[in-house]
């Protein structure tokens, strides 16, 4: 059987990005124009899911579509340059790359805004593939042949059964690395600085 190229998938909020700081800046700032009262402090505790899941918790159901809208052309002039990269982040799509592998971000987030964060600090993988949710990323991660997906979320958990790839986890997103455990996660890191080596030793594994 000839070597297939490895590719891995990786999951952009609270996983390559700590997006913190500019949704919470986009939440303020959305309260502001919109005169509703939003808990940034909380919403952002909540990461992961699409953004109308909690839009939804602040607007009536009718308007969630035209706010989400009006979040996400406010999104980049906001968020952009608040958002650092997660330690490690650039690291791990390295490791990737060093084995002839290909990196792909697979993400809930709208993805003319995935790519605008990706470019912002200067990561810069094969595919981005935004709009995908849970079970959803599944497609994507299927169509570029993931043997591994590399998330912070219970959705990332399902999402990697979906795909029948390998779910590894980083605990830098809302659930603990006991927690990840928990759910199901083949392979939890305490954070991205984690995965290099993670990857060299399952590189180098025998497999049946």
């Amino acid at each position: 059987m000839a070597h297939m190229a490895l590719t891995v998938g990786f999951d952009l909020d609270m996983t390559l990005i700590d997006s913190r700081p500019g949704i919470h800046a986009c939440y303020v700032a959305l309260a502001e124009r919109t005169g509703t009262y939003i808990d940034a402090d909380l919403a952002i505790t909540r990461l992961g899911p699409p953004l109308e899941e909690e839009l939804i918790n602040w607007f009536p159901a009718e308007r969630t579509a035209a706010i989400a809208d009006q979040y996400r052309e406010m999104y980049p002039a906001i968020a952009i340059t608040a958002t650092p990269a997660m330690p490690g982040a650039r690291e791990a799509i390295a490791a990737v790359r060093a084995d002839g592998g290909r990196a792909i971000v697979v993400t809930a987030k709208y993805e003319p805004n995935a790519k605008l964060h990706l470019e912002h600090l200067g990561i810069d993988p094969d595919a981005v593939i935004g709009n995908l949710w849970a079970e959803q990323k599944a497609e994507a991660l299927r169509e570029y042949g993931a043997s591994i997906y590399v998330g912070d979320h219970q959705g990332d958990i399902r999402a990697a059964r979906a795909a029948d790839t390998l779910a590894v986890t980083v605990a830098t997103g809302p659930y603990s690395a006991e927690e990840l455990g928990a759910l199901g996660a083949d392979v939890v890191l305490a954070d991205l600085t984690k995965f290099p080596d993670w990857l060299a030793g399952y590189l180098e594994a025998p497999r049946a």
